[in-house]
């Protein structure tokens, strides 16, 4: 016996017992196997497969046909009862019973009424181990009876009055669908101010002068019999005010005229339903349905809310221009009370209905089918729900339990029936029944006890044929009650399987998982039981691999040649192997130049078409392999010989057997210019439409003159004709004769169909018009139709000129819509086009992201998280989510007017992003934003948040001042960027001597509040290199550097040091004397002449600029640099000032002009020396000529050294 249970490996461990599986006794139900050798010798208690539904509702027309089929061994009896007693169905000549079935068909198309066969049916289906039974079948005949006779007076009304016109349909059965039209069979349009309620009734909120007509007909359609019945035409008159009293001067006095105030703007009252509350009781499982419909003027709008909860978005659907609330698969939490609220410009009312929503039963757990061994337990367990509470009832062999005969070893508890040592008599068919006022459910669920001596399935003898190093399954499917033990042996002399390496499958599968030559062998299967034993012989054969040993190799031949392939094939002995040639995966040719043979494939003549890849595939019964090689053609080695050329164009083009369709084309072929004609290619002009673009039409091969050319409607045609060979086209022939084909309609609609809605209440239409060629005739127009994707409503229609969009206005927005296009001319209409969806305007989105949350990942990157926004509130298609942030400013930027915030966009529907490059120790602030295509919904409430403290950048200046013989003061600015708090600063210093060593390295700390310091007790007449750095509690900072000296022999400060990384020191003696200074001094000094003599003469050449001006105006009055004018040096101060050299008086070697040089510079454009441009990103930065301090171990200045710089390192 199978258990019901998922395949389960189980591996067997090594040692001297044999392989068994041993499986457990389940007091589950049982399956037994859909063999069919089985099910004949397998008794089993009746089970109902096919019945008639519980509500029947029949064609009076039709013969009945009541079904009732059941399975069971042996197979079972059929028996009815109509209204609780038995039908004896052969007193009755009109019914008859299908043979071998319980079906009952009652024969009243040649006599007798429906209305006789009235009643509630049950099917019982009984063998010698049970009885089950059908659900309670009631036999209703449809109705669709006739409008009773009515008079209707004609309705005068003021314009502007409520309306309601009364359908009052026949009561059908099923009930009738109703609707309204006109004469003419057109439905009358219905809108916010008309429409149709759920009673059938017409509603007018107010009416207008154009809802005057003689012909409101409520038609009733009968879905089962197929007829609609019509009542009389309502006639209805809209006056105006002027009117009415024309009709009432005819008959009243003077005093009775009306005024205008019947038609005056009123707040709403509802039409339905009446008061300010009503209650409504609905199904679990079935659709609600709200109404209310109110009048007014103007129009009133209606709304719906839950007032104690929300409706349930994917659910709730408005109908009736939202006078309609449906929610569908309604269930006990919809319970509640619901309000409309109808409003106008005048005012709003409500109505509460009180929802309250019962249910039928329903499962819970159904009783499942028991299959038993004598001695078994089990349980029928039977649990359903419904409001209210169903109560639960057991019958047995469709009598109830209370009165059935007695079984010792059934008990019932409540919704179980619990079976103890169950015997073969125990064998029966349970009913369970749940019901409650609203319905009932009925459940057959059978005990059948079975005592069967084990049974294998598998067929004896089976062959299992394995490749080696592959997995084999030997199968023994096997049956028994109880269930049996299975067990494997291998071999004639019965040895048990004691390694490893199987694996046993609960089904009683023997895997062997990589089977090797030794598998091979007979396999024994052995199923036993308390009853008895029954085994089974398998055999494993194992086969070696299929391999290719010699494969097809890559070729390049020329064009004319012969090419082979080869392909060697290694296989078992036993199996016949079948070759098979491909070509890119595809059968070879059908040419008598290919030729296969046992291991070659030959391609003889071989053309261009030939390359390609050719694959060798290698099949048996068991696998397959294969190896492929690409074969690329190349032209042959040219050889002497006449010159070749392209075709002469061919001529004397002719039409003929022209048709409506087609016509025949002919010409006469130009030489060929010594290389053969390989194909024709004619090509089409359309004069009507496109004059003198021609298209490509077909091609033929180059030994054939004539075409049959296929020809399309409402074209003026004419050909012409050219020809190629291997070198090339020819020019095309002169066009033949034109010919007119006659119209028709299209044979194809426009393409590329689309619906997106350009604002919110639109839905833009578009598409690819046809050509001209493909109107197919004159008069081309489109129908376009729309309708909305999930609603019940018709398929609107519009038919437009020849254009290519149109707009469909007042959607709702983001609604999906089915679209179609149809082409049609003057002749006709094209095929029925596609259907496309599409989408109604985005509008921007409603809510903003929630529960947003920050997480500071480090000083300069965070992490925001976010809910998502509800697909329904982003009313439109999804984009992402964008975050705006920005900076906490200053009191001094709070002046400002804008506050510059950087904004980062995350795609689809993340959840979460980064924000990386903040600034380290400030606060931000960031919202986030849902975006769909229309824009940028609301911004989240604004989230804060801080950044840790980093490391500060560099002091922004470091000086040297006041040197003494033997101490130097320092003066500093803080860091422009502190990053943090300062805690402190770092000076290290070290003297540098004679031979350009550095000394010891002296290390100070000085507090965080100092921006001068004086060192004293230095060596006299001394070079220092100091190193200066600030830091906060992130840690230290860049560091700038400055040399100065202690004699008074020297200028005393050096500018910053660009070569920090140097471990020797400038000179410290005083090279002003020596003789090689001075001479390189002069040597200097001469080429500064010349170079200010060249461009003197240039300038002049020129013409006279202002700069000269300038450079004179700024001047440094300490150190005065070349002159121009007479070509001599500035003098430089004395040496006794121990003042230093002024760093903006450099003149770097790039020939870059500084602010003091030039009287262009941009820094006059800007806001002082630190100018910026505005946030349109233009400029940002400081435009200086000041140069940036670079740290003490940096790399060289990659500035090139200009005369100056090299007198100021050496002064």
């Amino acid at each position: 016996m199978q258990l019901k249970i998922m395949p389960k490996k189980t591996p067997l461990s090594a040692g001297r017992v044999p392989l068994i599986l041993f499986l457990c006794q389940m007091i589950s139900a049982l399956e037994v196997p859909l063999d069919p050798k089985l099910l004949e010798d397998l008794v089993q208690p009746p089970t109902i497969t096919q019945q008639s539904p519980k509500d029947y509702i029949i064609d009076p027309r039709e013969n009945i046909v009541i079904q009732c089929e059941a399975k069971g061994k042996p197979p079972p009896s059929f028996s009815w009862t109509r209204n609780g007693t038995h039908f004896d169905i052969d007193k009755d000549p009109l019914v008859t019973m299908k043979s071998d079935s319980g079906t009952l068909i009652i024969n009243i198309m040649s006599e007798g009424k429906a209305e006789t066969y009235e009643g509630i049916y049950q099917c019982t289906a009984r063998n010698e181990r049970g009885a089950a039974i059908s659900n309670n079948i009631v036999i209703r005949p449809s109705r669709s009876p006739l409008w009773t006779k009515e008079k209707l007076e004609p309705i005068i009304l003021q314009n502007g009055q409520s309306l309601v016109l009364p359908c009052r349909p026949p009561i059908g059965l099923p009930p009738p669908i109703i609707f309204w039209m006109d004469n003419s069979f057109q439905r009358l349009p219905q809108s916010e101010r008309v429409s149709q309620g759920l009673n059938g009734d017409l509603y007018f909120s107010n009416v207008l002068p154009e809802d005057t007509r003689e012909d409101y007909i409520c038609y009733a359609r009968f879905n089962h019999t197929q007829t609609i019945q019509q009542k009389q035409p309502i006639s209805v008159k809209v006056l105006s005010v002027d009117e009415l009293n024309e009709t009432i001067a005819a008959n009243l006095s003077d005093t009775e005229f009306y005024g205008a105030k019947s038609n005056r703007e009123r707040p709403p009252t509802f039409l339905t339903p009446e008061g300010n509350a009503s209650n409504k009781e609905e199904l679990r499982g079935n659709i609600l349905s709200l109404e209310c419909i109110a009048e007014g003027l103007p129009t009133p709008i209606i709304y719906w809310i839950k007032e104690d909860g929300t409706l349930p978005i994917n659910r709730t659907f408005y109908r009736n221009f939202q006078k309609t609330l449906q929610i569908i698969q309604v269930s006990e939490t919809d319970s509640g009370n619901y309000q409309c609220i109808a409003k106008n410009a005048l005012g709003a009312i409500h109505h509460t209905i009180s929802v309250t929503v019962k249910a039928a039963p329903y499962w819970i757990m159904e009783p499942q089918n028991l299959v038993l061994s004598p001695g078994d337990d089990g349980t029928l367990i039977c649990r359903a729900n419904g409001n209210p509470k169903p109560r639960i009832s057991w019958l047995s062999n469709g009598v109830p339990i209370e009165i059935a005969p007695d079984d010792p070893s059934r008990k019932i508890d409540g919704d179980t029936v619990i079976f103890t040592n169950v015997q073969e008599r125990s064998s029966a068919v349970y009913q369970c029944n749940a019901s409650n006022e609203y319905g009932y459910l009925l459940a057959n669920a059978f005990v059948n006890v079975l005592a069967e001596p084990p049974r294998i399935l598998t067929s004896a003898n089976t062959l299992y044929q394995v490749i080696a190093n592959r997995p084999a399954l030997l199968d023994c499917a096997f049956f028994g009650s109880p269930l049996p033990t299975i067990e494997w042996f291998k071999g004639d002399k019965g040895s048990a399987l004691r390694d490893d390496i199987y694996i046993l499958h609960e089904n009683g599968t023997l895997e062997i998982p990589v089977a090797q030559k030794e598998s091979t062998g007979t396999y024994t299967c052995v199923a036993r039981n308390k009853l008895g034993m029954a085994k089974n012989e398998v055999n494993l054969e194992i086969k070696d691999p299929t391999r290719i040993i010699k494969q097809p190799e890559y070729a390049i031949v020329q064009r004319g040649s012969t090419v082979s392939f080869e392909c060697k094939v290694k296989h078992d002995h036993t199996l016949i192997p079948t070759v098979t040639w491909l070509k890119e995966n595809r059968e070879l040719p059908t040419d008598e130049r290919f030729t296969v043979d046992k291991d070659h494939l030959v391609v003889a003549d071989v053309n261009d078409d030939d390359g390609g890849t050719y694959t060798c595939v290698a099949n048996t019964t068991l696998d397959s392999v294969s190896a492929s090689a690409v074969l690329s053609v190349v032209a042959p080695t040219p050889t002497p010989a006449p010159i070749y050329d392209v075709p002469n164009p061919p001529f004397d083009l002719e039409l003929t057997d022209q048709l409506d369709k087609s016509v025949q084309l002919s010409w006469t072929p130009g030489d060929d210019n010594n290389s053969p004609i390989t194909k024709f290619i004619i090509e089409y002009e359309d004069a009507m439409h496109e004059a003198g673009l021609w298209h490509h039409q077909t091609e033929v091969p180059g030994t054939q003159t004539t075409a049959q050319l296929k020809l399309s409607p409402y074209v003026n045609y004419s050909f012409r004709v050219m020809a190629e060979n291997s070198l090339g086209r020819s020019s095309p022939s002169e066009a033949s004769e034109q010919y007119l084909t006659k119209a028709a309609e299209p044979d194809k609609n426009p393409t590329t169909v689309e619906g997106l809605g350009s604002e919110p209440d639109n839905l833009v239409i578009t598409w690819k018009p046809l050509s001209g060629f493909e109107s197919n005739g004159p008069g081309l127009q489109y129908k376009v139709s729309w309708r909305q994707k999930d609603g019940d409503d018709e398929w609107t229609s519009v038919v437009v000129a020849n254009v290519s969009k149109y707009i469909v206005s007042g959607t709702p927005t983001f609604v999906p819509y089915l679209i179609k296009v149809q082409a049609l001319n003057d002749v006709g209409f094209a095929p029925e086009p596609a259907v496309v969806m599409g989408h109604s305007g985005e509008d921007l989105p409603m809510v903003a992201p929630g529960n947003v949350h920050v997480t500071v990942v480090n000083s300069t990157l965070a992490e925001v998280h976010w809910d998502p926004v509800p697909l329904k509130s982003i009313r439109g298609h999804l984009q992402g989510y964008r975050i705006y942030y920005w900076k906490a400013q200053s009191s001094s930027q709070r002046n400002r007017r804008h506050i510059e915030k950087k904004i980062l966009t995350f795609q689809g529907s993340k959840t979460h992003g980064m924000l990386p490059g903040l600034e380290p120790f400030s606060h931000y602030t960031l919202n986030v934003r849902v975006v769909n295509g229309k824009g940028e919904g609301p911004a989240s409430p604004d989230r804060g948040f801080h950044t840790p403290e980093g490391v500060p950048s560099a002091p922004s200046t470091l000086k040297i001042v006041n040197p003494t013989l033997d101490s130097l003061t320092l003066e500093w600015d803080p860091p422009s960027h502190p990053n943090g708090i300062l805690t402190e600063y770092t000076l290290k210093y070290q003297p540098i001597n004679s031979t350009h060593e550095l000394g010891p390295l002296v290390d100070l700390k000085i507090p965080a509040n100092k921006t001068r310091w004086t060192l004293k007790n230095l060596n006299f007449s001394t070079r220092y290199k100091f190193y200066f750095y600030a830091q906060t509690s992130a840690g230290s900072g860049s560091q700038i550097t400055e040399e100065a000296v202690t004699t008074v022999d020297e200028a005393g400060i050096l500018p910053p040091d660009v070569g920090a990384g140097k471990a020797m020191a400038s000179r410290q003696v005083d090279i002003a004397t020596q003789g090689w200074f001075i001479g390189l001094m002069c040597a200097v000094a001469l080429l500064i002449l010349i170079l200010l003599i060249v461009c003197f003469i240039r300038r002049n050449k020129g013409g006279k600029y202002p700069v000269k001006e300038k450079e004179d105006a700024h001047a440094d009055p300490e150190i005065q640099p070349m002159k121009e004018d007479d070509g001599t040096f500035g003098e430089y101060s004395d040496a006794e000032d121990h003042k230093p050299l002024k760093k903006g008086s450099r003149t770097p070697s790039d020939r870059t002009v500084k602010k003091e040089d030039s009287d262009d510079s941009l820094v006059d454009y800007g806001e002082g020396v630190n100018g910026q441009f505005n946030e349109d990103g233009s400029f940002i930065g400081q435009y200086s000529g000041k140069k940036e301090k670079e740290p003490a171990e940096g790399n060289e200045s990659s500035e090139a050294p200009s005369p100056v710089n090299a007198m100021n390192s050496f002064v």
